[in-house]
């Protein structure tokens, strides 16, 4: 029987090993889909490790196995993904990006290191326990479709057949050392809204001969608006937040067209689609009124993230046995958005979040270019990926 101080005491001995691993895939970030020395380097740390894997998975996903005894019992999946941020870094660490314009903004390579860690603790252990455990290295998380749906499109979870899978996300409003669990419903599905609003340009003293695109603009965007109100009254989560606005006019010159762009997120399958339809109807209704027209897409995106409680009920109870109880919070619903959601549509899965700032001292947010993280949060990542993956295929 392996014990919790045996997965504590590899995850010590591992500690500088993913220390290096991590800074090297924080010096070297690159974007989504576009991870082709990530995912080298991922394949030359499983190889030192001698864990056979499948690579190529949409261009740059790895899936790994390491089997046990009677490896066929039973199979759990470890998700770690791995894409950057296009974002200028301003840490000042010795181990910055060197790729300009692009940052682990998002704590993936602590992520993707988490998983090499927890790889070396169970390869390690391998003649002690049964069963198998599925390493998924995932490209894409930050852009649509989500690399997690094409991973699974592409069998990432069959061959062995993933009974479960469990991911985890940096955290910097915790502290390293802690952990966070939240059972059922736990973030929104996030979908893209691209709008081209046209109406008719010219000078702009001569308001009568030009159907203004940004008046339409701005009615639309007060009317998108208006939906959030109307998701609280129905007590439904809803966010319409407009991030890009474009028209490329001057002080005396109405652009022909604006372009909007924003986000829409909620937690509701059928308010969505409604959703869906008012924000095309809003769009035609205001451009009709005013003479213009607008070409509305909406593009539907990740699904909302619901952990199986199941499964979750005994991972946080893993975590209270590994760390403590003291340092496993329960977490609330979340309006970010997360492809790990794919595969709970396929499997039982369980998405928690990793305390990364310093004691008394909380990093920035994440997608910034200062975020940084207290790295002893590896050893709580690599040590409960391992706990959680072990004790799952104990599990009947």
């Amino acid at each position: 029987m392996i014990s919790k101080s045996q997965i504590l005491q590899l995850a010590e001995s591992n500690f500088p090993k993913v220390v290096s691993q991590r800074r090297h895939l924080h010096q070297h970030p690159e974007l989504s889909f576009k991870e082709f020395k990530t995912s080298e380097f991922i394949t030359q740390q499983l190889d030192e490790l001698g864990i056979p894997y499948k690579k190529g998975y949409v261009k740059t996903g790895i899936v790994a196995h390491i089997e046990g005894n009677n490896p066929s019992k039973k199979t759990f999946a470890l998700r770690g993904d791995m894409d950057a941020l296009p974002i200028l870094e301003k840490t000042g660490l010795p181990f910055a990006s060197v790729n300009t314009g692009v940052m682990h903004a998002c704590g993936h390579d602590v992520h993707t290191s988490s998983v090499l860690g927890a790889a070396a603790i169970l390869n390690e252990l391998k003649d002690q326990f049964e069963g198998t455990v599925k390493l998924i290295f995932q490209p894409g998380e930050e852009v649509l479709p989500g690399g997690a749906s094409l991973m699974i499109k592409e069998g990432a979870l069959n061959n062995p057949q993933a009974m479960g899978i469990v991911g985890q996300h940096v955290y910097p409003q915790f502290e390293a050392g802690t952990v966070g669990f939240r059972k059922g419903m736990y973030m929104a599905s996030c979908d893209e809204l691209h709008l081209r609003v046209n109406g008719t340009g010219g000078h702009a003293a001569e308001p009568d001969r030009i159907t203004n695109p940004i008046i339409m603009a701005s009615k639309i965007i007060l009317e998108l608006n208006k939906l959030n109100d109307l998701g609280k009254a129905k007590n439904i989560p809803t966010i319409i937040s407009i991030g890009f606005v474009e028209g490329l006019g001057a002080t005396n010159v109405v652009p022909d067209q604006v372009y909007i762009q924003g986000t829409f997120r909620t937690m509701n399958e059928e308010w969505r689609a409604l959703i869906h339809d008012k924000i095309r109807s809003i769009c035609k209704t205001v451009a009709h009124e005013m003479g213009g027209d607008v070409d509305a897409n909406v593009i539907t995106g990740y699904p909302y993230l619901k952990n199986d409680i199941a499964l979750t009920t005994r991972a946080q109870s893993y975590a209270i046995d590994l760390l403590g109880k003291e340092n496993v919070i329960d977490l609330d619903l979340r309006m970010g958005g997360e492809d790990f959601s794919y595969y709970t549509q396929e499997i039982p899965g369980c998405f928690y979040r990793l305390g990364t700032s310093s004691p008394g001292n909380p990093s920035t947010g994440l997608h910034t270019s200062t975020f940084t993280v207290d790295e002893s949060a590896l050893k709580t990542g690599m040590a409960l990926l391992s706990w959680i993956a072990l004790q799952e295929l104990n599990h009947t």
